[in-house]
């Protein structure tokens, strides 16, 4: 993680599995690029949810998160203002983004975490 990351800006949702193709093409060599670009946006992390298997409580626990999208976006930020930026919101609905890949989105969730603490190995 950034040293300045304050906040950690979460997008995730689901896209149309017809879409998926155009959805990762677009979001890594456009939407990431642009919002890159954002005064204040330090870096962005793409994953896809993956099963879950752990030790819990001295057995092997599988778990299943019911309902949560497959792909999310961590943005690290300087501050939560970022959000509000004239630059955010012409990033944000800027390339083929708006029009050709977020009307084939679904079960969006967005969430703004501040950031308490930092530890590394």
């Amino acid at each position: 993680m950034h040293p300045k990351t304050k906040f950690i800006f979460i997008a995730s949702m689901d896209v149309a599995p017809e879409k998926e193709a155009l959805f990762n093409e677009v979001y890594e060599t456009e939407h990431v690029p642009l919002l890159l670009k954002v005064p204040g946006v330090l870096g962005v992390t793409r994953s896809t949810t993956a099963p879950l298997a752990m030790i819990m409580g001295g057995e092997k626990k599988t778990l299943v998160a019911e309902g949560e999208p497959r792909y999310s976006a961590l943005y690290e930020l300087e501050n939560a203002e970022v959000l509000l930026s004239p630059e955010w919101a012409v990033a944000v609905d800027s390339g083929r983004w708006p029009g050709e890949v977020r009307p084939h989105t679904r079960n969006r969730r967005h969430v703004l975490k501040k950031v308490t603490g930092t530890r590394g190995a």
